[in-house]
C-alpha cells in the first residue's frame, strides 16, 4: 500500500469521469484517506461515498479563499492532517486570442492558477507543522507546446503559470520537507472533450502520438500516486509528462 494512512485532498474531484476522481479512487486503493473538494452542484459528498464511508466530501470553490480555508478545516477536523494536495481543479475554453474577453480570462485564470495558489496556501502551514507533504499541480501539455487541442491561449497561459508557481513553491518549501511537482497531461479522454471531438478526429490525433492512443484518467492518476508516495521522495520541482509521447523534448 503506497499511501497507507496518508490523507489526500483532491480539488475538482467529484466528476466521476474526470482526472480528479480517478486520482481519488486510485489513491484510496493504495490506502489513502481521501477528501474530495468541489462545487456544491458537483456533489463531492456523493463522490466521496463512492470511495467508501471513511472518505470525505467538502464543498468549496477553489477561487474563494474563505471557502477553501473552511474546507481545509473540515478535512483537519476529520483526519487531523493533510499529507497530499492534488491541485486538479481547472476549466478550459476554446477561444482565439482576439476573442478572449475579460470574463473569459478571469474565469480560466482564477480556477486554474488562483485556485492552485489558494489551495496550496491553505495546506502549506499544515504540512509545515507536520514536517512533510506533497503538493501535486495539474498543468497541461498546452503550457509546454503553446496551445492544446481544445483550450485557448488563456488556458495555455494559466497552465504555464501553474508550472512557474509550482517550481517557485518547490524551491521555497523544500527545506520544510514539502515537495511540489507538476503533471502535464496530454489529451485525456474525460468529460471535458466529450462531444467536442469526433471519433474520426480522435483517431487522427492518436496517429500522431507515439503510444497510439489518447490518454485515460487512470494514466494521470497513476502519476499522482507516484508523486504522492515515497517512491518520489527525491523529486521536487519536476514536470512529469503524461502524454503518450505527444510532446518529446
Amino acid at each position: 500500500m503506497l499511501l497507507a494512512n496518508k490523507v489526500v485532498l483532491v480539488t475538482g474531484g467529484a466528476g466521476i469521469n474526470g482526472l480528479g476522481f480517478a486520482t481519488a479512487l486510485q489513491m484510496a486503493s493504495h490506502g489513502a484517506l481521501v477528501a474530495i473538494m468541489d462545487l456544491e452542484g458537483a456533489r463531492p459528498e456523493e463522490a466521496a461515498r463512492r470511495l467508501g464511508e471513511e472518505h470525505l466530501g467538502v464543498v468549496a470553490s477553489v477561487t474563494d479563499k474563505a471557502a477553501v480555508d473552511r474546507a481545509v478545516e473540515q478535512v483537519l477536523a476529520r483526519f487531523d492532517r493533510i499529507d497530499i494536495l492534488v491541485n486538479n481543479a481547472g476549466i478550459t475554453q476554446p477561444r482565439k486570442t482576439v476573442d478572449i474577453t475579460a470574463e473569459d480570462y478571469d474565469a480560466v485564470l482564477d480556477v486554474s492558477l488562483r485556485g492552485t495558489l489558494l489551495c496550496s496556501q491553505a495546506v502549506i502551514p499544515v504540512m509545515e507543522r507536520q514536517g512533510s507533504g506533497s503538493i501535486i499541480c495539474i498543468s497541461s501539455v498546452s503550457a509546454q507546446r503553446g496551445g492544446g487541442i481544445l483550450g485557448g491561449p488563456h488556458y495555455s497561459a494559466a497552465k504555464a503559470g501553474v508550472l512557474g508557481l509550482a517550481r517557485a513553491m518547490a524551491r521555497e518549501l523544500g527545506s520544510a520537507g514539502i515537495r511540489v511537482n507538476c503533471i502535464a497531461p496530454g489529451l485525456i479522454g474525460t468529460d471535458i472533450i466529450k462531444g467536442k471531438l469526433t471519433e474520426a478526429k480522435k483517431a487522427e490525433i492518436a496517429e500522431t502520438i507515439p503510444l497510439g492512443r489518447l490518454g485515460r484518467p487512470n494514466d494521470v492518476a497513476g502519476a499522482c500516486v507516484f508523486l504522492g508516495s515515497d517512491l518520489s521522495a527525491y523529486c521536487t520541482g519536476i514536470t512529469l509528462d503524461v502524454n503518450g509521447g505527444m510532446l518529446i523534448h
